[in-house]
């Protein structure tokens, strides 16, 4: 038996990707689902959800929308629209070895979104992790809160090694080909299942959804959404994993084993 982790990301994204990961859920083989708490379409995800059994966590979001906080306290954040920063902004100033997000302001923010959380669910995040960009500042910040709250940090894999998350290992699957990914996203769980190993978790993070005018807007990632849901919902899916015996976890089983 191995274990698979099957995650989807960008709850409160837009109301397409909420109805799109509520499919998910429903259907039974998403069990975790990241939650971006300063969107306006968050309440409707978290009412999608509200009757099934699924480990939410906080995705962290410091690139789409408005932050919980007034802009002028965390000015490095923002543009002058009083939105935070774009991920195409913070990919540009990566390629340049360039870091424009100010520690502090990066830590306000976090936590404040971490009490949004709590306010919003009535509950800590099952794992506290961090959306779309690559920022040492941001995972510094990260790091921060998660050990004031004490709160299960899950680190941004920097490569193909493992990460540590709790008592256990997990490693996250990556598509080799992202074109071929695009086209059929079941691609990586049959890649995942020959590449598996025992005594290791192997993490799918997929971005189920479907979509809708402000996706379009404001995101590269749009018809592979719907695809996912497609993927994640069809029996032959399930039926796959099954005879290849694989177990679907969870972040907290992850932590109680």
């Amino acid at each position: 038996m191995k274990d698979f982790l099957i995650r989807a990301d960008d709850l409160g994204y837009s109301e397409g990707v909420n109805l799109g990961i509520g499919k998910a859920v429903s259907n039974g083989l998403v069990k975790s689902v990241g939650v971006m708490v300063n969107m306006p379409s968050t309440f409707h995800g978290l009412d999608l959800l509200k009757d099934y059994d699924v480990y939410l966590g906080q995705h962290t979001n410091i690139c789409l929308g408005k932050p919980i906080l007034d802009p002028k306290l965390i000015p490095s954040l923002c543009q002058n629209n009083g939105e935070f920063h774009t991920s195409k902004t913070y990919r540009e100033a990566y390629r340049k070895g360039e870091d424009f997000v100010n520690l502090d302001e990066a830590v306000l923010e976090i936590e404040a979104q971490y009490h949004q959380f709590v306010y919003l669910t009535g509950e800590k995040p099952s794992y506290f992790e961090g959306h779309a960009i690559a920022s040492p500042n941001f995972f510094k910040a990260l790091e921060i809160v998660a050990n004031k709250y004490d709160l299960p940090y899950l680190p941004m894999p920097t490569g193909e090694e493992s990460i540590s998350f709790g008592k256990a290992e997990i490693q996250l699957s990556i598509p080799k080909n992202f074109e071929v990914y695009e086209n059929n996203p079941f691609s990586i769980i049959e890649n995942t299942v020959m590449n598996s190993r025992k005594g290791i978790c192997h993490m799918l993070v997929f971005h189920p959804g479907y979509i809708d005018a402000y996706l379009l807007r404001n995101s590269s990632m749009t018809t592979v959404r719907a695809l996912e849901v497609e993927m994640l919902c069809h029996p032959d899916t399930r039926t796959y994993l099954e005879e290849n015996n694989i177990r679907l976890i969870t972040f907290d089983d992850l932590i109680k084993s």
